[in-house]
């Protein structure tokens, strides 16, 4: 197998937020007053380096700055756990130290992608406009879901974390492969190096904190979302992979007549042939709508 060779080279960095290390990683020149930062921002389970194929694939160089959310990739791990609206105040804390002045573009996956819209409808001063690919939120909770949830919770912060591995990188690459069947070859060996850390012994730990997979105790509410959504002042760009394994779950919620509907004047695009993944799956299709869009915003 052929590896992956990076058209643009990232660089990393370092940068305290919020009390904790957090992993940058950029691509291509410095922002300046004339020409605003994009922030990418990645999904769950997921780190920074696997925008590697969509930057690579744009025409242009733009000034890309990627972080490892609290937790994923290489950044610290907080003692106390998960909670999501840390996600955006860490996002808050990085654009106060990258961009105070300056309104950002935000470009989020999945989780990133709930992030950024989010935080667009949170902040609309402060978000010149936005790129969402598949991040259509969650699918709906009831109370009664509640005591069973806090229960299970109660149980799991009891527990110690189970730490995965696997015997070589390579393994690691086939089960990526298995499970994202439209992943190649070098895709899924890259992607495995990014999602790896090679340990003294020789295996492959998974980077980031294995307590992401525990329950969150307080319920998702998607109608809390749709209200923030509903401030989003930007204009917005939503991509939608023509093969999407996320999308169906949401039932009615996930149909274009209500996403319009919560997303104001909300721009919709299918990537064929992709799936959830699609920055990874079609990265010259999604960095030509990426790019379009970022060049007319």
């Amino acid at each position: 197998m052929t590896a992956y060779q990076a058209l643009r080279t990232p660089r990393h960095s370092i940068q305290r937020v919020r009390g904790l290390d957090i992993q940058l990683t950029r691509w291509g020149p410095a922002p300046s007053e004339s020409v605003s930062p994009v922030f990418l921002l990645h999904g769950w389970q997921d780190t920074a380096d696997t925008f590697q194929f969509m930057v690579d694939a744009f025409a242009d160089d733009w000034p890309l700055v990627a972080l490892d959310w609290r937790g994923f990739g290489r950044s610290e791990w907080p003692q106390e756990g998960y909670w999501f609206p840390d996600y955006l105040a860490d996002l808050e804390a990085l654009l106060d130290a990258l961009s105070a002045d300056q309104p950002v573009r935000l470009v989020g996956h999945s989780m990133g992608g709930n992030i950024a819209s989010l935080y667009a409808g949170l902040r609309p001063e402060r978000v010149r406009c936005l790129v969402n690919m598949e991040g259509f939120g969650m699918e709906r909770t009831s109370s009664d879901q509640a005591p069973a949830q806090v229960r299970k919770w109660l149980d799991q912060v009891k527990s110690a974390p189970v730490l995965k591995d696997y015997a070589s990188f390579e393994q690691l690459a086939s089960i990526i492969g298995f499970r994202y069947p439209r992943f190649s070859a070098a895709q899924a060996d890259f992607v495995a190096r990014a999602w790896g850390k090679l340990e003294p012994d020789g295996r492959v730990s998974l980077l980031g904190d294995s307590r992401h997979r525990w329950v969150n105790p307080l319920l998702y509410k998607r109608e809390d979302a749709e209200v923030i959504w509903r401030g989003i002042k930007a204009p917005m760009l939503l991509l939608m992979g023509g093969e999407s394994e996320y999308l169906p779950r949401l039932g009615t919620d996930g149909t274009e007549e209500t996403l319009r509907a919560n997303f104001p004047g909300v721009q919709i695009a299918h990537v064929p042939g992709g799936g959830h993944m699609l920055h990874i799956e079609k990265p010259e299709l999604v960095a030509r709508f990426v790019e379009q869009f970022l060049s007319t915003h």
